[in-house]
């Protein structure tokens, strides 16, 4: 996704300093009207009357030459100091910019207007340190909402995140009609995992900017976070039809619609991401999930194949190629990549229980007890998980762990309509009496 941070940055240089080069007009005409007769002033005043002709042009490298020219002969004059900055601006010159307002700075600390270019011209390469002249430049103008909005950004730039809310929301109450405010706002919010404070933002900024697909996908980001994904659908809805090619967003879509079963619509979006180029592991993941739970059990496998050969070490991928295998009760294929997954990541509870279910089914009863048993050392079996145990005790001829196994089962098992509760049952009664012969 887009830095938008930095694209917001980017106009607002160019509007804040657009205001600029009024002030040497005004203050070259204030010293024509008070030596008009003077040759040396006259002089000055064509210099910054020719400089201010070419600011308008925007022709940067004239302005320099007459700024420079004047300055030579009067060398203490902040404002021209400044117009000479925001040339060396225009001129993308940031280091001569820098210089030029500092030195504005110095000559008049009350200019507010060289504090907040400085800021400005250093937001780009040094952040940290246009926090400073930013901060002065909201003393000196304590009613405006840019210093301290341009101050956030600065802080964010820094990943201050806490710092540049503090700053947003200040900007906010001094100018509540501000899209850029709301939206960054909104954007630091989010990246605190503050979802919930971050939506209004982004509603409000949409109030502003309805047409802004920036602030719908970082609305859709909000509902993600907060499982409101058939708003979330609606939103990068909304962002897709500004940014049809946004791969990334596509997917998040298809994400989304995977997480609402609506199974078809998703492959449909991953499709449309698959034409710009090669499906990301992401999409891949995705497009299995939506093929399992359609039941085209060898197209889900035939995408997590191609994910397993972007990803070899995702234990994840072969946990699920294993459990796709299961369902088609290819159990020696199941038990290849579950067994692969379990070395990868042995902390998997998920890959323990298929590894059980793969090994019951492939009638290698201790190879199924040893791996519920490991199960049941790290959480409360699952009541298929005991039924399973006590078959495999059943199949091995170990009769009394066998009843007590079913035994438990039928104590906890709650579907007494189920073809395990009747097997279950059946063997409880059979293995009761085989004990009792014994003791005979």
């Amino acid at each position: 996704m887009k830095d938008v941070a930095k694209a917001l940055a980017g106009g607002l240089l160019g509007a804040a300093l657009a205001v600029g080069p009024a002030a040497p007009a005004q203050s070259g005409g204030s010293v024509t009207k008070r030596m008009v007769h003077d040759p040396e002033q006259d002089e000055l005043n064509a210099l910054l009357s020719a400089a201010q002709k070419a600011m308008d042009q925007q022709d940067f490298p004239t302005a320099v030459k007459n700024y420079q020219a004047f300055l030579a002969k009067q060398p203490n004059n902040a404002i021209v100091h400044f117009q000479l900055g925001y040339a060396y601006t225009g001129l993308q010159r940031p280091e001569d910019a820098k210089a030029e307002y500092e030195k504005a700075a110095e000559l008049d600390p009350k200019m507010d207007a060289a504090y907040l270019n400085l800021g400005l011209t250093l937001l780009e390469t040094d952040p940290a340190a246009a926090i400073e002249p930013l901060e002065k430049a909201a003393e000196l103008k304590p009613d405006e909402a840019r210093p301290k909005f341009l101050m956030g950004l600065a802080y964010e730039r820094e990943k201050k995140l806490s710092e540049a809310v503090e700053q947003f929301q200040a900007a906010e109450k001094l100018d509540a009609k501000d899209f850029d405010i709301h939206f960054a706002l909104a954007r630091a919010l989010l990246t605190l995992n503050r979802a919930g404070e971050a939506e209004p933002e982004f509603r409000a900024a949409l109030a502003l900017k309805p047409e802004s697909a920036s602030a719908h996908l970082g609305l859709a980001e909000c509902d993600l976070a907060q499982k409101n994904t058939d708003a979330a659908e609606t939103e990068l809805a909304a962002y897709l039809t500004g940014n049809p090619h946004d791969t990334e967003a596509r997917v998040a879509l298809a994400s989304a619609l995977v997480k609402s079963g609506k199974y078809p619509e998703a492959l449909a979006q991953l499709d449309k991401a698959a034409t710009t180029g090669a499906e990301s592991l992401r999409a891949l993941k995705l497009r299995s999930e939506a093929l399992f739970e359609l039941k085209r059990y060898d197209e889900a496998v035939e995408a997590l194949q191609k994910a397993s050969a972007m990803a070899p070490q995702d234990a994840e991928i072969p946990a699920r190629l294993g459990h796709l295998y299961l369902e088609k009760k290819e159990y020696p294929e199941a038990l290849k990549d579950l067994s692969t997954s379990f070395q990868m990541d042995p902390s998997s509870n998920d890959v323990l229980a298929d590894l059980a279910a793969a090994n019951y089914l492939s009638k290698n009863w201790p190879a199924a007890l040893q791996a519920i048993d490991l199960l049941s050392k790290r959480k409360q079996l699952p009541i298929g998980s005991i039924f399973i145990r006590a078959t495999c005790y059943d199949r091995l001829g170990q009769t009394k762990l066998a009843l007590e196994s079913y035994q438990e089962f039928l104590r906890l098992n709650k579907d007494e309509t189920s073809d395990m509760y009747f097997e279950a049952s059946a063997r409880s009664r059979t293995l009761a009496r085989e004990l009792e012969e014994k003791k005979r």
